[in-house]
């Protein structure tokens, strides 16, 4: 409630986000695996990886901390008082179906950055109901780019069999696998249409390695 009427600090947000996410995978008994802690020091970092069900958002905030913020679909900024409180908390909305409000969204994440807050984007868009990688949409790459910023890329495994996407009933005492990659120089790609190819090509070939099955 507090985050709904606009007066809650950054510091507030962040306990309150690394608990609610903590007790989420405690009720579910979800045990997380990590690999690559090492690769996540430093920072700040844009954050892609893949994703696979709504549980990605708690798995990341368990091992990345708090200091972690997310752009995400702006629909969800529309449910009373979640949407407030997401809106204080520091979350990003984006509107795809609008190219100036995009760019709006990608202006506030660097903002977010330059504050030395991590930001992490998915770039297929949306969850995958296999669990294999979707295309990948350009906005988080046009961000990196612009900013320079480092890409961190993580690979999740394993959270489509908690709740996977469209569906409604999680399930309990599953394991979900993360794997922390080496961080990746945005500015060793040239800031162009080849560049930015480039850069998708080398997530996507660094997030796929760290899934079970390939895809």
């Amino acid at each position: 409630m507090q985050a709904s009427f606009g007066n809650a600090t950054k510091e507030s947000c962040d306990a309150r986000l690394q608990q609610w996410c903590l007790n989420i995978l405690r009720n579910l008994d979800a045990k997380v695996e990590v690999n690559g802690r090492e690769h996540a020091r430093g920072g700040p970092f844009l954050v892609m990886s893949n994703h696979q069900s709504h549980y990605d958002i708690p798995v990341l905030f368990s091992v990345l901390g708090s200091n972690l913020r997310m752009i995400t679909k702006q629909e969800l900024f529309a449910i009373p008082i979640f949407g407030s409180a997401l809106r204080t908390a520091g979350f990003v909305p984006v509107d795809r179906s609008r190219r100036d409000r995009a760019l709006q969204s990608l202006g506030d994440a660097r903002s977010l950055l330059q504050e030395g807050t991590n930001v992490w984007i998915a770039p297929e868009g949306t969850r995958s109901a296999t669990g294999a990688l979707l295309p990948f949409k350009k906005g988080g790459f046009y961000l990196a780019q612009q900013t320079k910023a480092v890409i961190l890329p993580i690979t999740i495994d394993g959270t489509k069999e908690i709740l996977a996407a469209h569906a409604w009933q999680s399930t309990h005492y599953k394991t979900v696998h993360v794997t922390i990659h080496s961080p990746i120089e945005t500015a060793q790609f040239p800031d162009n249409d080849d560049g930015r190819t480039s850069l998708m090509q080398r997530v996507r070939e660094v997030l796929r390695s760290g899934l079970r099955e390939v895809a």
